[in-house]
């Protein structure tokens, strides 16, 4: 019985040393002015030299920041170690939505994550510099600003994911600081009309985004997600749609994380496998 024990010791012991490892670094923001923080998760194999990483980046939602996903879904640490990915998590304010703000100056958040966070990541980790390596998800907000900056930026990811996404935040007009990214709605209809995700599929030509979009059957963003759907099916979009019972909770996320990181396990190896064949 000792010697059980103490197997199970070193095993934990064996387990402890080599899991993944998290940074917390600081980015400086050009385009703001400023200094924002992130998260950087590195597999268990991680090295330096002689091998690349694919990285999948990760939005928080509204209220949220960079060490959301870290501190609330701790099991990405074993996600990073089990697929060989590096996983970045992105603060993106309490609720800059993702886009560049066409009313504050200072929220300039996809001129950051896609110009200068993806910049840094790739100057500073062993990573797949391209878009075949690349993916990016989130949740609530950040399922929006996650759909959002790939649409905007297929040369950046190749790959990208919503769970619970506000994809078209136009029927809620006074929620969530949106007004004061946007400007108010009978004011300025226009920004509210090019900053949501459902105005942006025109941008995807040639099935040349691998998405994956998710969201409960009781979250209030579901209605949304459905025209999305509805939407991409007409202009004949390939994508993976899935509804499951559920809510805008973070056990409906913790499931949903699952199937989003083998979609992009599987994305990665399918693109990278054939980089290397040519």
């Amino acid at each position: 019985m000792k010697r059980i024990f103490f197997s199970i010791y070193l095993l934990s012991i064996a387990l402890l040393m080599n899991a993944a490892k998290v940074d917390t670094l600081v980015v400086y923001s050009n385009s703001m002015k400023k200094n924002t923080k992130t998260c950087v998760v590195t597999p268990d194999n991680y090295t330096k030299t002689g091998k690349s990483y694919p990285v999948l980046y990760l939005l928080h939602g509204y209220s949220g920041n960079f060490a959301s996903w870290v501190n609330d879904f701790p099991e990405i640490k074993q996600f990073a170690d089990q697929y060989s990915m590096i996983i970045v998590g992105c603060d993106g304010d309490f609720s800059s939505w993702y886009f560049d703000s066409p009313i504050d100056p200072t929220m300039k958040y996809e001129t950051y994550i896609t110009k200068e966070l993806t910049g840094f990541i790739d100057n500073t980790y062993n990573t797949t510099k391209s878009r075949e390596g690349r993916a990016i998800s989130g949740l609530s907000m950040g399922g929006h600003g996650a759909l959002y900056l790939s649409m905007r930026h297929q040369d950046i990811f190749g790959a990208s994911g919503s769970m619970s996404g506000g994809v078209d935040f136009r029927p809620f007009p006074l929620k969530w600081d949106l007004a004061k990214r946007l400007g108010d709605m009978a004011l300025y209809p226009e920004n509210w009309e090019k900053n949501t995700v459902i105005s942006q599929l025109y941008l995807i030509k040639n099935d040349g985004l691998a998405m994956i979009i998710d969201c409960g059957t009781d979250d209030f963003f579901i209605s949304v997600n459905r025209q999305l759907h509805e939407k991409m099916l007409y202009f004949n979009i390939k994508h993976d749609y899935i509804e499951s019972p559920g809510g805008h909770t973070r056990e409906y996320w913790n499931n949903a994380l699952q199937y989003q990181v083998l979609y992009f396990d599987s994305f990665f190896k399918d693109k990278l496998s054939k980089l290397q064949r040519k």
